[in-house]
């Protein structure tokens, strides 16, 4: 069943006009690949390994979860409920009263402590995670049985841009394989298949130099295999729309950061090496160029999120098909970062200036999100300077008494 899910991915990636190379090749026995053999075992037994009900919070089960509490409200599959926008945007469609149903496999690329702190915190607020992958059609049609989900906020993937060097085949399992089951499911629910809210990626600009980026720009050559998952995400959804009338809005986030975030990424990764006295790794480009990202603090892109959802329109040809920019607009370079890190986390970091590896990081990010705010009102309110500030409030709370031997554990510093 795998190789035949395989072919159905690379069929419909040339259907869509590519990247059947990488796919293949990708798919290849790798040498090193520490969650392969994990995925592989969730994908496994299949629907009889969920559990539709909460082992640790009485009375939570999928059906309370996706339960609305106020009239008119949506009910919304949340993938990536473990992970950190995923977190983040359960919470707030929760607490505004739209019924939720979260699903997460809890990988362990980065400490799942962390993912299961974060579906604890949401069990709390009445929201449970299904403990599941995302190949598991069984447990989504049988979720889609209980809750009857009038939209799909897809936010699971196997992130992270240089992690991909190491185990490319996570990510065509995930982001590629994973992506097309939603979809594949998603097609066959009457009498009205859902309205699927996606996450791209601002790494789909690859190698383009034109700033700012803008979703009109040609998007043809990617960096990363990560960026490259991510655009085939695209073209997915342009093949779903096309063919069988789903309506789909992909969102291309831009260097998410905040409290509950990603140990991979560049304000968490820092404040773990400076807590335990480790070298600040920061990338120089040609010329000791140093890399800028578009920082973005993650309340503002869960507002677009959200706002992508409330607007999507329904799955009905012709359905709606749309890419939008999630971004701050202000780009900062990576010592301006480390800068404020020491001034709110309270250590000085020992600075190391490196060259860019070739592991498909791009020197620059810069979003132009003119077309996010006149489509869903998106507006970016919080300075990298108040982000930054407010997640080392939480990150001093979160470790009162230093790193945790799980994240401490952590030595991967990803910047993207």
């Amino acid at each position: 069943t795998s190789d035949k899910r395989l072919l159905r991915t690379v069929a419909l990636s040339a259907a869509a006009g590519g990247l059947c190379t990488w796919l293949l090749v990708s798919s290849l026995p790798q040498a090193d690949v520490p969650l392969t053999s994990q995925l592989a075992a969730q994908r496994g037994p299949g629907l009889a390994t969920v559990r539709f009900e909460s082992s640790s919070t009485p009375g939570l089960t999928a059906a309370s979860s996706c339960m609305p509490r106020r009239q008119g409200a949506k009910i919304i599959l949340v993938t990536g409920t473990g992970g950190f926008i995923g977190y983040h945007s359960a919470l707030l469609l929760k607490r505004r009263g739209d019924g939720v149903l979260g699903l997460d496999n809890f990988n362990s690329y980065y400490p799942p402590s962390l993912k299961r702190a974060r579906a604890a915190e949401l069990e709390r607020e009445g929201v449970l995670t299904l403990d599941a992958d995302l190949n598991n059609a069984g447990a989504l049609r049988k979720a889609f049985e209980i809750c009857g989900f009038t939209h799909i906020l897809h936010l699971a993937a196997q992130a992270g841009v240089r992690y991909a060097t190491k185990d490319p085949d996570s990510y065509i399992h995930s982001n590629v394989a994973g992506f097309t089951t939603i979809l594949e499911v998603a097609k066959t629910i009457k009498p009205q298949p859902p309205s699927i809210v996606y996450a791209s990626s601002s790494s789909v600009y690859g190698l383009n130099t034109k700033v700012p980026f803008s979703e009109g720009d040609i998007v043809d050559r990617p960096a990363s295999l990560y960026a490259a998952t991510k655009k085939s995400n695209e073209m997915l959804a342009h093949t779903y729309n096309h063919i069988y009338g789903l309506a789909l809005t992909g969102l291309r986030f831009f260097t998410v950061y905040g409290p509950y975030g990603r140990p991979d990424m560049a304000a968490f990764s820092f404040a773990n090496k400076m807590m335990l006295g480790e070298k600040v790794r920061i990338f120089q480009g040609p010329g000791r160029a140093e890399l800028e990202r578009d920082f973005t603090y993650v309340d503002d892109i869960v507002n677009g999120t959200i706002g992508a959802v409330d607007h999507i329109g329904v799955s009905r040809a012709p359905a709606p098909l749309k890419v939008y920019n999630l971004g701050n607009r202000h780009p900062h370079n990576v010592s301006y970062l480390v800068d404020l890190l020491e001034e709110f986390v309270g250590k000085k970091a020992i600075r190391e200036y490196v060259p860019l590896p070739a592991t498909g990081d791009v020197l620059r990010t810069h979003a132009d999100v003119s077309l996010a705010t006149a489509d869903l009102g998106y507006e970016p309110k919080v300075s990298l300077r108040e982000g930054v500030r407010r997640f080392a409030e939480w990150y001093r709370d979160y470790y009162p008494n230093g790193l945790d031997a799980d994240m401490a554990a952590v030595q991967a510093v990803v910047v993207g």
